[in-house]
């Protein structure tokens, strides 16, 4: 991350345990034409499944004499019909489906084997094939295939269960093969805010790195882990920059407690891009010669290693005293050269090791994407990987321009990013890793920001959009959601939604809050029920099951509590969260529901300075969702003025303990001498105005 979201909590994938590959045994067949195949094996595996969708990947493995030019020939037993494939262009003659090369993978050596993929489509039942040809010699002998899962609702396992679940360990893609290689990396977990922390490990709040912490995020289902290093303060001067041992030492026993836990590991150069790197086109001789010496030293320490271990070139790349976007791309392009160059001429693995090159601030706009496009063809290295980072629609992910909402702004934001890398990376062979992905303000120590359910929308749809464009994705935690000194998770249902969506849809709710006012006779409450594929089987609070009918109804996708259910849930109607109750489906996490008392919040009269200001609020169980600013003739006050909506936390912030709603600084620095109406909007509906006046650094405030 950038250093103004350092210290902010802020696929090709292939789900390994959602899917059993099925090898096809291939018998030796009579000898063709130099470019037949004299036998051949297939490995056809379903690695992610879900309701009329699916992603399969087939390994080929040519038994004769070269080939150079191929076609895979299969028939589908239940109909299903490939809707998008990579490596291979797939047509459909009848139910016949024919895979035919790429301009690069069109050679098949003795003994070698092509990969290809394909998301696909069914419906009934997704039975494999039972049968394959390569240049139209049959590959014979025992034929299977991955099942079709149950498309029965199946039980939720227990937390404890589900918790302790993890993937077994693999055989790992063959080096040279990146497509497998980012596919087995799924998902991934980052190590924020550590060894890329200034000066130090533990500088930025985490504590020190231990063995048991990666076994548990192993454990915890996660292939991966991204390890950002930032070296600028562990080296010493030039010409040769040597990289203190014992910092090194550090980052290599890391890397090694990963990799013993069964992990794929990527490191990096992180923080460097911005205290230094980015100096290079003014600069070019110095900061290529420490760069150089860097990743030449990080070569000769890693040379050794296992494929397991990634390396990318630079975290978020950004460039200063340019003239513009061209010269970043190229200036950005002879860094990922040089360093491609000196990891490949260092040999031993370093010669098929991944190497993961990122875009101009790992951003997905289509100009970046197309400038490393031109990267990738001018290296011409077969065994390299595209990374981009993923914050969501940014007033959804700060909460500002009023942006509480997964709305469709957000959704359109999300699907729009993840269509571009794909169709510029992946459906050209060329894998994506999403380096970085969360919202940049959900912060256990900034509560409030984003509300909950909005969030679990978020995640889950994170999830679904990614997998099916096989995009590998990498959660950034800085500690905001797994709790590094307990090894538990800060919100075990975010990590639940955030798990599930690794495989599997969710359904959600148009909210998870359903507030019922304190002082005025009970009615009936609706939520709308966006069921993602699943079926709606039951409403329940805790272990007790509601009866449909008496406490609820469910007319399409709206479903209804009862006047009757809700005066029971609310109990003495105290202000606040007075039931949970979960919403259960045919698949994915259940979607919870908080039952909240309330009444409309109130405010007095306050006095104090720009630099403390606090309005004396009674919230009456409800909760702050934003707020607005305006002056007396109706523009737009405080900072960030294109929008009355300010940013939550940073501009204002809610203390529920105390009864206060605090304006920062940050606000009245931008806030000119007068009077400004605030409007505070609660998630129960609830809006309240409040004018302040400012005089200097004095301020005084009344409620309207």
């Amino acid at each position: 991350m950038t250093l103004q979201n350092t210290r902010r909590t802020r696929w090709r994938a292939a789900v390994v345990a959602g899917g059993v590959a099925a090898l096809l045994t291939a018998g030796m067949a009579a000898a063709v034409s130099a470019q037949a195949a004299a036998g051949c094996q297939v490995a056809y595996s379903v690695s992610a499944q879900w309701p009329g969708g699916f992603t399969a990947n087939v390994d080929v493995t040519n038994l004769g004499d070269p080939v150079n030019g191929w076609n895979v020939r299969w028939t589908f037993p239940s109909g299903q019909q490939v809707t998008q494939a990579w490596n291979a262009a797939v047509t459909a003659s009848g139910g016949q489906q024919t895979a035919t090369n790429m301009s690069y993978n069109a050679a098949i050596g003795t003994n070698a084997t092509v990969s290809f993929g394909f998301n696909g489509s069914w419906s009934g039942s997704n039975n494999p094939p039972t049968a394959f040809s390569l240049n139209n010699v049959t590959c014979t002998g025992t034929i299977g295939g991955t099942p079709s899962p149950s498309n029965s609702p199946s039980t939720r396992p227990s937390p404890s269960a589900s918790a302790s679940a993890s993937p077994s360990p693999s055989t790992p893609p063959q080096p040279g093969d990146p497509m497998a290689t980012v596919a087995a990396m799924q998902p991934g977990w980052n190590l924020g805010n550590t060894l890329d922390a200034i000066p130090d490990e533990t500088a930025w709040g985490n504590p020190l790195t231990t063995q048991a912490l990666l076994r548990h995020v192993r454990q915890q289902g996660y292939r991966s882990i991204r390890i950002p290093v930032t070296w600028s303060n562990h080296h010493g001067p030039a010409p040769a920059y040597t990289i203190d041992s014992t910092w090194l030492n550090r980052v290599r026993q890391i890397v090694d407690w990963s990799l013993a836990e069964d992990l794929y590991v990527m490191i990096n150069l992180h923080h460097d891009s911005w205290q230094w790197i980015n100096a290079y086109p003014t600069d070019r001789a110095n900061v290529l010669a420490r760069y150089s010496a860097l990743w030449t030293q990080l070569s000769g320490a890693f040379r050794g290693y296992p494929s397991r271990l990634v390396f990318e070139s630079i975290n978020e790349p950004q460039f200063a005293g340019t003239s513009g976007d061209e010269q970043n791309y190229q200036v950005l392009h002879e860094l990922n050269a040089e360093f491609v160059r000196i990891v490949r001429r260092s040999g031993g693995g370093n010669a098929t090791r991944l190497l993961v090159l990122p875009t101009l601030f790992t951003n997905a706009d289509q100009g970046r994407l197309d400038a490393l496009t031109a990267t990738f063809r001018q290296l011409g290295d077969s065994n390299v990987a595209a990374t981009v980072h993923f914050y969501g629609w940014w007033p959804f992910s700060v909460n500002i321009a009023g942006g509480t909402r997964y709305d469709a702004s957000v959704e359109q934001d999300l699907i729009a990013t993840f269509d571009r890398v794909h169709a510029t990376f992946v459906a050209h062979g060329i894998p994506v890793i999403i380096g970085e992905w969360a919202l940049l303000n959900w912060d256990h120590n900034r509560p409030g920001i984003i509300e909950r359910g909005e969030f679990l929308k978020f995640l889950e749809a994170v999830g679904y959009h990614a997998r099916i464009r096989n995009l590998t994705t990498m959660v950034w935690d800085a500690g905001q959601f797994l709790n590094r000194s307990e090894l538990r998770w800060r919100d075990p249902g975010v990590f639940a939604m955030m798990k599930t969506s690794w495989t599997t849809r969710s359904a959600t709710g148009s909210t998870d809050q359903i507030y019922v006012p304190r002082s005025t006779a009970i009615t009936a409450k609706s939520i709308t029920l966006n069921l993602n594929g699943a079926s709606f089987t039951g409403l329940r609070q805790g272990t007790v099951n509601l009866v449909s009918g008496s406490d609820y109804t469910l007319s399409g996708n709206v479903l209804t509590l009862t006047a009757a259910a809700v005066t029971r849930l609310v109990g003495s109607r105290a202000y606040g969260v007075n039931a949970t109750l979960e919403a259960r489906f045919s698949q994915g996490e259940p979607w919870p529901i908080s039952i909240i008392t309330y009444d409309p919040p109130s405010q007095a009269a306050a006095s104090g300075t720009t630099s403390s200001f606090a309005i004396p609020t009674q919230f009456r169980g409800d909760q702050l969702a934003t707020m607005e600013a305006k002056y007396a003739d109706g523009t737009n006050a405080g900072p960030a003025d294109w929008t009355s909506y300010k940013e939550f936390w940073t501009h204002f912030q809610p203390d529920y303990a105390a009864g206060t709603l605090l304006l920062k600084p940050e606000f009245f620095n931008e806030v000119r001498d007068g009077t400004v109406t605030l409007t505070f909007h609660f998630w129960s509906g609830s809006q309240i105005t409040y004018r302040i006046t400012k005089a200097g650094t004095a301020v005084t405030g009344t409620s309207s």
